[in-house]
C-alpha cells in the first residue's frame, strides 16, 4: 500500500488521475486535458474516528456533508468506510494501490500507516504561504512509529505555476537537506507538474523501484 498525503488543494487527486492514465495503454504519449476533480473530503472510518476524537470526525463528516449539498448529492451516499479516502490501483508492471487521503483528514491520518510500504506527500510549490504548515505535517510523519520503515517522495507539485520562490530556495527554507538526513526512512524529492504531466513518469519509476509486490 502507498499512501498519498499533503494539505488540502495541493494536486493530490490530480496526480492519481495522471498516474493512472500515464500508466496505462499508451501512457507515453499525449495526457490530455487535466480531468476534472474534487476535494477527497467526508468522514473517517469508525477506527479513525477512535483514535481521532469525535471532534475531528464530526468537523469531517461537516466537511461532507457541505460537499455532498453544493453538488446536489446524497449524504446517505457515503460509504462509512472510504469517504475521506480513494482506492486507485495502477500497474508498473505490478499493480500498486495509492490510497489517498484527504487534507481536512489529517488527525486520522495515522489510523491509515498500518501496511504503508511507501508513501507520496505533496507540497504546493506554487504556494509558499502555505510551506511551513506542510513542514510541520511532513515532520510528523517522519516522526511516526509506524511509517519508520516506508520509503517517502516528498513532490513539490504545480511547478508550472509562476511563483516568487524556487523550489531549491523552499528547500532551503524548511532545511530539507536537514530533515532528509536525520529521518529513519529513505527519502526522495521531486519537481512536478500533475497539470501538464511534468516529472510524472519519474514518480512511476520511483513507485516500481520501492513498492515491490503490492499486498
Amino acid at each position: 500500500m502507498c499512501l498519498l498525503l499533503g494539505a488540502s488543494g495541493v494536486g493530490k487527486t490530480l496526480l492519481v488521475k495522471r498516474l493512472l492514465k500515464l500508466s496505462s495503454g499508451d501512457g507515453k504519449g499525449d495526457l490530455g486535458d487535466p480531468p476534472p476533480t474534487r476535494p477527497t473530503v467526508g468522514r473517517p472510518s469508525p477506527a479513525g474516528l477512535a483514535e481521532a476524537g469525535t471532534f475531528y470526525g464530526l468537523q469531517s463528516a461537516l466537511g461532507c456533508f457541505k460537499w455532498k449539498l453544493e453538488s446536489g448529492g446524497s449524504v446517505c451516499e457515503c460509504n462509512p468506510r472510504e469517504v475521506g479516502t480513494d482506492l486507485t490501483d495502477i500497474v508498473v508492471p505490478r499493480k500498486i494501490t495509492i490510497r489517498e487521503l484527504g487534507g481536512c483528514m489529517g488527525p486520522i491520518w495515522p489510523s491509515y500507516y498500518g501496511n504503508c510500504r511507501s508513501l507520496l506527500f505533496m507540497m504546493d510549490a506554487a504556494n509558499p504561504t502555505q510551506l511551513s504548515a506542510s513542514c510541520v505535517q511532513l515532520l510528523g510523519l517522519l516522526s511516526a512509529e509506524g511509517l519508520a520503515e516506508a520509503s517517502v517522495l516528498i513532490l513539490f507539485n504545480k511547478i508550472d505555476v509562476p511563483c516568487y520562490m524556487t523550489v531549491e530556495e523552499m528547500k532551503s527554507l524548511i532545511r530539507l537537506p536537514d530533515i532528509i538526513a536525520c529521518a529513519k526512512q529513505s527519502i526522495s524529492t521531486v519537481a512536478v507538474s500533475a497539470h501538464k504531466g511534468t516529472g510524472l513518469a519519474e514518480v512511476l519509476h520511483w513507485l516500481q523501484d520501492t513498492q515491490g509486490t503490492d499486498s
